[in-house]
Parts: C-alpha cells; sequence; structure tokens
C-alpha cells in the first residue's frame, strides 16, 4: 500500500515541476493526464509579452498556452490603443454649466482677442479728458463765485485749458496719421461701427471748434489770450455783437460736445458690462490694458 501511494505521487509531482517549467518536455502518464499541459517553444517564452499575439495556441496537442483568466493586461491595452486609432478625434471642448459642450476656440471670450491701443494714443486720450474736465469744472465755478480777480484768474485757466484740448488735438490726428492702422476692436454690426465712427468724427469736431470759438470770443470782446505767458494773436476784429454770437456758438457746442461725452461713456460701459468684449480695455491705461 504504501509502494502504491509513492508511485501515485512521483508522476504527479513531476508534472507539477513541468507546469512551473512549461519549455520542457511534457510526456506524461495517464496517472496525472489531468494535469498536463503543452509545451510552447522557448522563444514565445523568451519573446517580450507585448510581441506575442493575445490568445495565441501552441504548437502541440491541448488546450491554450495562456489561460484565459491570465492573459497579460497589455493585450488590454492594445484594444483600447487599436479603437482610438480607428476612432476619429473628437473636437476640444469644455463644459458649459457641467452639461453641455462647446468648442474652446468659441468658448474663449472676445476679450481676449482685443489689444489695446498705442500707449501714445492712451496718454493723448487721458489727457484729453483731464483738460475738458477741468475747463468745463472753472468755468462753472465762474458762474458762481463772486470777485473780480478770483473770476478772472478762473477764466484765464479755463482758456489755458481750452487751448491745452486743441494742442492735445493737433497731436493726436497727427499721431494718427503716422500709425495710419490701429489695433483691431472687438467684433461688431455695420450700424453700431457707423454710429461709433459718426460719434468719434463729431467729437473730434467740437474738440476743434470749441477752443476756437473761445479764442475768437475773446478777440471780439478785445480780450487778449496768452498760453501760458506767450501772448497769440486776435482771430478777429473787435466786435460786440460778433461776440455775442460766438459766445452763443461757444456755449451751444460746448453742451453738444457734453452730451457727446456721456453718450461716450455710457456705450464704453455697455460695452464692458453688457457685451464684455474688452472694448475699455483699449484705452485703459496700465500693462493689463
Amino acid at each position: 500500500m504504501t509502494r502504491k501511494v509513492a508511485r501515485g505521487r512521483g508522476p504527479a509531482k513531476r508534472c507539477a515541476r513541468k507546469r512551473s517549467r512549461p519549455w520542457r518536455s511534457a510526456s506524461v502518464c495517464g496517472t496525472c493526464e489531468p494535469f498536463a499541459i503543452t509545451t510552447q517553444p522557448f522563444s514565445d517564452i523568451a519573446a517580450p509579452i507585448g510581441a506575442r499575439s493575445p490568445g495565441r495556441r501552441s504548437a502541440g496537442v491541448g488546450s491554450q498556452a495562456w489561460p484565459r483568466d491570465a492573459q497579460p493586461e497589455t493585450n488590454h491595452h492594445h484594444r483600447k490603443t487599436d479603437q482610438m486609432r480607428s476612432s476619429p478625434p473628437a473636437p476640444a471642448s469644455a463644459p458649459v454649466n457641467g452639461t453641455d459642450t462647446v468648442p474652446l476656440a468659441e468658448q474663449a471670450p472676445a476679450a481676449a482677442r482685443v489689444l489695446p491701443l498705442p500707449k501714445a494714443m492712451r496718454v493723448l486720450h487721458w489727457l484729453t479728458v483731464l483738460c475738458l474736465a477741468m475747463a468745463a469744472t472753472l468755468i462753472l465755478l465762474r458762474a458762481e463765485l463772486d470777485g473780480r480777480a478770483l473770476r478772472q484768474w478762473l477764466l484765464e485757466g479755463h482758456r489755458h485749458f481750452g487751448l491745452l484740448v486743441l494742442v492735445l488735438f493737433a497731436l493726436r490726428v497727427g499721431l494718427r496719421l503716422r500709425l495710419r492702422r490701429l489695433p483691431p476692436g472687438p467684433p461688431a454690426s455695420l450700424p453700431m461701427r457707423l454710429a461709433a465712427g459718426a460719434t468719434h468724427l463729431a467729437m473730434y469736431g467740437l474738440m476743434l471748434a470749441l477752443p476756437l470759438l473761445g479764442w475768437s470770443l475773446s478777440s471780439a470782446y478785445g480780450k487778449q489770450v496768452s498760453f501760458f505767458g506767450v501772448p497769440l494773436p486776435a482771430l478777429v476784429a473787435p466786435d460786440g455783437d460778433l461776440g455775442d454770437t460766438l459766445g452763443t456758438w461757444h456755449l451751444n457746442a460746448a453742451w453738444a460736445l457734453l452730451a457727446l461725452v456721456l453718450l461716450h461713456i455710457g456705450a464704453a460701459l455697455w460695452h464692458h458690462l453688457v457685451l464684455r468684449d474688452g472694448l475699455l480695455r483699449r484705452v485703459l491705461p496700465g500693462k493689463h490694458a
């Protein structure tokens, strides 16, 4: 009995050793036939796992060289790679509200594509705003205050800032002609572009006419006009009636310019707060503009 048990265990042990070394010969007896596995060429064993075809069967008799549950994970990786190569590339998109997707090129805000104006243009723009504000403030204060000397001082300040607007106007026109082309602004419809162009043209015309009307008004009343101590020639001969007419024109032009400036500010805020197209950033000072 003991001898038969030893013989029964011997082949099973030998077959277990062969299972751990499948490249050796697989001559098994009938006793250990359930444990038999087919041989596999040594070249396939030594080859990299990724180089063998998935599910390859051996040249011998019997079952699969690699059981289905023991297939290397690289086979799954290759199947994924083949699927990715066969499927068309999906367009780049980004989630919106966690549900829908839109292309990234369309999702990018228009403000990111708007370039600022040249630094010289921005400086002249804000200097013009400052001079217009100071000229309006001084002449309004003159109408509310008493005292001959103080009123004369406020009038002289009003004239100086008005003449500065004229100088800045000439500089802006010269710089605009030199640059010829400015960085493009945000896309807009044709009526909006026409309205903006007409508003800017009217503002430029009034910034030229308003100082010249004030200069002519002073000359018509026989007042000497000076610019920081430099006397300027009279534009018209002294004439009281002409002075009254020029005074009316000067006042109406000032109110018209104020209305256009308010319209200009409202349109800029509408672009910045409602459309958010980055138009206001074109004239803002600083590197972030």
